[in-house]
């Protein structure tokens, strides 16, 4: 072993695996440092991946060619698509995954990528000469050399936890944290911070009494995260639900003085968007109840997480705050919730590709940029990888756009706006969020993959099958004409008005009632097409279909996205009383009267300001 490579990313969690999988499938010598290869890719949280825009991410991260999609296939014990009464532009995939085989479906991943080396160790310092990043020296006293460095050390970076008055110094649950690293970085001109996340006590699922609680079951369809690959195979598991109720408000409420959050021992900031069961008692006193999500750990554990009850709270108020809830009056924990700090960097220190602009060949992704959740860790990881590599080998950088890919609308709110809470995205921080659905992440970003070397062949090839079928299927509706006798019968048994006069098919399936697999069985040369699909038949329909019901709500934000330049030139400063705006949200409200930005673009990139309060700027300029 030699010690020298072209990539060196720092870290094993979601960003470092599609960071260094994605570098080393370009062709890049990349070596993956880890402090430990049995928490490769570890879910320190809840086990689940998706949902609410992340499910969008983690599409468009298979679509680029990297691998959260297919692990989480792999491992999924129950699947849900998230919004299905909304229009597919909200339609978002998450999965329950047994967390201890996600760990282990990811190291056989990265231990069979080509130019991938893993090191087992912890870095301590960065190595720059002349403003640029050449490598990094570990706790084994090595110094590897590396032409690009990629740190994705997520809460580790000096983590100290926090249970009641007792604090642990660690990463993560008896993990240690990384010391000495964040201030080799800083001592070049790069600010810093401390940010707070935290997370909730774990059951055993034998003091659980299950009668009491509402169980939610998942769904067996043809959907899925990856693209390509095969279906879930593990034994698929509910999920259950309850409520927080008074009795357990009043123990919670009586814990505060000893709570690091309102005691002063915590001065870092928390997700607004993941608040702890205290946080939800302090801001919303007039709720008597909160609901609760049980969620397995694996297909094979008594493990369970409480989602909705991340807390800091001492041990034994969790306790007793939790028997107050009738399914577990006989609570049996295998640890509590706990809050950690960390250290992260200010994102607007950053390129878009993800690049230092201090550091030359200084890349940063997922929690040490400021964000929350595997999802995004992983798309910034895969941005990084990806620009690391080009960097290298040259080539034009990499950048996504906001019409382009929720990966694109995360890393420009980082770097142009910056973070003043762990950052997490919603389906409302994108303006073009019809284009960014998720059953179209393949056709906006597969074939630019493909054109870096990121994408291999198959799945190019994969892809462009998809396409034509979908063409075929659309071009076969604009072109096929319906005669009002020989359909009439079909629609009155769909129960849809019949015709008067003859139309197109593209026309007849944009009516709700009306579908491309209950029409087909009306419309024989229909049928004989969608039937001549022998792979991914249901998700190649679902993409045409929803291109055909859609197709003028999808070219109308097409022309919207192209003008959204115009809005830089529309100056705003000194027009507007925000705060007494109460068609404003009241997050927007606080943040333009904070402001006050020169330009609606410029509003627009505000942290909390929607696209739909941009609207309302608009109506009231008569724009």
């Amino acid at each position: 072993m030699k010690f020298d490579y072209d990539v060196i990313v720092i870290g094993g969690g979601h960003a470092g695996c599609e960071a260094a999988a994605a570098a080393a499938n370009m062709g890049a010598q990349t070596c993956l440092i880890t402090m430990d290869m049995n928490k490769i890719g570890q879910m320190s949280c809840n086990p689940a991946v998706g949902g609410i825009a992340k499910g969008q991410i983690v599409r468009e991260i298979d679509a680029l060619g990297g691998y959260m999609g297919m692990v989480t296939d792999r491992t999924a014990i129950q699947f849900r698509m998230l919004n299905r009464s909304k229009g597919p532009a909200m339609w978002s995939p998450r999965a329950q995954c047994d967390r201890g085989k996600f760990i282990w479906a990811w190291r056989e991943v990265l231990e069979n990528v080509p130019n991938l080396h893993i090191w087992q160790d912890q870095v301590k310092e960065l190595i720059v000469k002349d403003k640029q990043a050449t490598g990094v020296k570990t706790y084994f006293d090595i110094e590897i050399k590396a032409r690009c460095v990629i740190l994705t050390a997520g809460t580790f970076l000096n983590g100290l936890m926090h249970i009641g008055h007792t604090k642990l110094h660690g990463g993560r649950i008896a993990e240690p944290a990384s010391y000495h690293l964040t201030e080799s970085i800083a001592q070049h001109g790069i600010q810093y911070g401390r940010m707070k996340t935290g997370t909730p006590v774990r059951i055993d699922g034998r003091s659980i009494h299950f009668e009491d609680l509402e169980i939610q079951e998942g769904e067996n369809d043809y959907h899925k995260f990856s693209f390509m690959g095969e279906g879930r195979k593990l034994k698929q598991l509910p999920c259950w639900t309850c409520f927080t109720n008074p009795e357990v408000h009043e123990i919670l409420r009586g814990g505060l003085p000893d709570s690091p959050l309102y005691n002063g021992q915590i001065q870092s900031i928390g997700p607004r968007y993941c608040p702890s069961i205290e946080t939800k008692l302090v801001t919303f006193p007039e709720r008597d109840q909160h609901q609760l999500f049980l969620e397995p750990e694996g297909e094979n554990t008594q493990e369970y997480y409480l989602n909705g009850f991340s807390s800091s709270l001492p041990l034994f108020v969790q306790l007793e705050a939790l028997k107050k809830i009738p399914a577990f009056r006989d609570l049996s924990a295998y640890r509590p919730g706990y809050a950690i700090e960390y250290d992260f960097f200010d994102p607007t220190q950053l390129k878009h590709t993800l690049e230092s602009k201090i550091i030359s060949g200084l890349f940063m992704a997922g929690q040490v940029n400021g964000t929350t959740g595997y999802e995004e860790a992983g798309g910034q990881g895969i941005v990084a990888g990806i620009n690391a590599a080009l960097k290298c080998h040259g080539g034009e950088p990499f950048v996504m756009h906001r019409d382009e890919s929720y990966i694109g609308v995360l890393i420009d709110d980082l770097v142009t706006k910056g973070v003043d809470e762990p950052y997490r995205m919603f389906t409302s921080r994108a303006e073009y969020r019809i284009l960014l659905r998720q059953d179209d992440a393949d056709a906006r970003l597969t074939e630019r993959a493909y054109d870096i070397g990121l994408a291999s062949k198959a799945r190019h090839a994969h892809w462009l099958a998809k396409k034509e079928h979908i063409e075929n299927i659309v071009n076969f509706c604009e072109n096929f004409s319906l005669k009002p006798a020989l359909i009439n019968p079909a629609l009155e048994s769909l129960g849809t008005t019949p015709l008067k006069y003859g139309c197109k098919l593209f026309e007849l399936i944009n009516r709700p009632q009306i579908t491309l697999k209950n029409i087909a069985e009306h419309i024989r040369p229909l049928k004989s097409l969608l039937d001549g699909i022998s792979d991914r038949k249901d998700e190649i329909i679902e993409a045409a279909e929803v291109r055909i019901k859609y197709h003028g709500y999808i070219a109308r934000e097409r022309i919207i996205a192209d003008k959204m330049q115009r809005l830089e030139n529309i100056k705003i400063k000194g027009k507007f009383d925000y705060a007494n705006l109460n068609s404003l949200s009241t997050e927007a409200r606080q943040k333009l009267t904070k402001i006050d930005p020169e330009t609606l673009a410029q509003a627009g990139r505000i942290p909390g300001v929607s696209p739909s309060d941009i609207n309302v700027l608009l109506v009231l300029l008569g724009r």
